[in-house]
């Protein structure tokens, strides 16, 4: 709901009435500052498929395990396998970022552009 201009709240450009604190233009959502869920406040909608999921956590790994080590499977499912229990166990490796040269940094450019709502 937009606010009517007033010294504190001045017309928007082009004519329009400027939105209201905390809303952003041109959204028509309700967001406002601190709204959501809170930080370390677990996910309602998941939390149950989480719990339920890591019951068969164990299971999961020895199936991997068997996968890894079955001299029958594939080449490509044993990887899989190894690589899905590394991941599990130490993390996923981390992805360096190339540039080029190592000793010079990467360059990089920004642009931003201001636009008029309808342009």
């Amino acid at each position: 709901m937009a606010t009517k201009p007033t010294s504190a709240n001045p017309p928007a450009a082009g004519g329009g009435v400027a939105p209201a604190p905390g809303k952003v233009p041109g959204n028509t959502g309700n967001l406002r500052r601190g709204g959501g869920r809170p930080k370390g406040v677990p996910n309602k909608a998941t939390a149950e498929i989480k719990a339920l999921a890591q019951q068969h956590g164990p299971d999961a790994i020895t199936t991997l395990v068997k996968i890894m080590q079955g001299a029958k499977q594939p080449s490509a499912s044993r990887v899989a396998a190894a690589k899905e229990l590394l991941d599990r166990a130490y993390g996923k490796s981390v992805q360096p970022i190339e540039g080029g040269d190592p000793d010079k940094p990467i360059n990089m450019a920004l642009r931003i552009a201001f636009r008029r709502p309808g342009d």
